[in-house]
């Protein structure tokens, strides 16, 4: 996890412009473009106020109980290769994205608070604010840094050709990443044996999303998050 990142403009532009371009067929480019976003719209906003009732007590407890912004954005390969600033609450210490960009197992960078918002995943509700200015949808693939998005493959350049989403397959799959990557090396631990794997299913996703596909996954990530929250097992993000 990354804390806040300012970068300078001239570096942003020539990231951007090394984003790789897709021009090849999507499944169901209509539902994509048009009756997905729609339906991204209407659900956002009607769980925005419910949202901000839960979010108001969260950014107050953030902010008391950890020195630093309440919110934490950095850049992430947006759709039709435009990076924008993914929002969360902060959950780690300031200055965190100096040493890892990973969340390692039982990382001490992340906060006491922070640790309870990983494994409810609370952290990701500022991320309605992301979808209601279209930076998002609910179901998509995963937004990746733009260091790993640079590095697509011509096969997988389609997945910056979808809307990235709060979760995808990969996020429902690796639900816990922390003790995938574990805690010796856990950057080189997710480019040597997570990143793949996870590419190849934001691809399979790109290639077949519908509107049964997402429903599908929405559900599956709510029982997915209801588990985690209801196990014994502690587990970071």
């Amino acid at each position: 996890m990354h804390s806040q990142q300012q970068g300078d403009r001239p570096a942003r532009a020539a990231e951007t412009e090394s984003l790789p371009y897709w021009d090849g067929p999507l499944s169901h480019p209509l539902y994509s473009k048009v009756f997905k976003r729609a339906f991204d719209l209407a659900l956002a906003l009607i769980l925005l106020l419910p949202g901000l009732v839960v979010m108001a007590p969260i950014a107050l407890i953030v902010k008391l109980t950890s020195p630093g912004p309440v919110f934490y954005q950095a850049l992430r390969g947006g759709y039709h290769n435009r990076p924008f600033s993914i929002l969360k609450f902060r959950t780690m210490v300031v200055g965190a994205d100096k040493y890892s960009g990973t969340t390692a197992l039982n990382d001490p960078r992340v906060t006491r608070f922070g640790r309870a918002l990983r494994r409810t995943k609370l952290d990701e509700l500022p991320q309605l604010f992301n979808i209601l200015v279209g930076d998002m949808s609910f179901i998509g693939p995963r937004p990746e840094l733009l260091k790993y998005t640079t590095r697509y493959t011509p096969q997988q350049e389609c997945i910056l050709w979808v809307r990235p989403g709060i979760s995808d397959p990969s996020s429902i799959k690796l639900i816990s990443l922390d003790e995938a990557v574990g805690h010796d090396d856990p950057e080189g631990a997710y480019e040597r044996n997570i990143l793949g794997e996870k590419n190849r299913m934001r691809v399979a996703y790109a290639q077949s999303q519908s509107f049964r596909t997402d429903m599908r996954l929405l559900f599956r990530t709510i029982a997915c998050v209801g588990g985690k929250i209801t196990s014994r097992k502690p587990s970071g993000k």
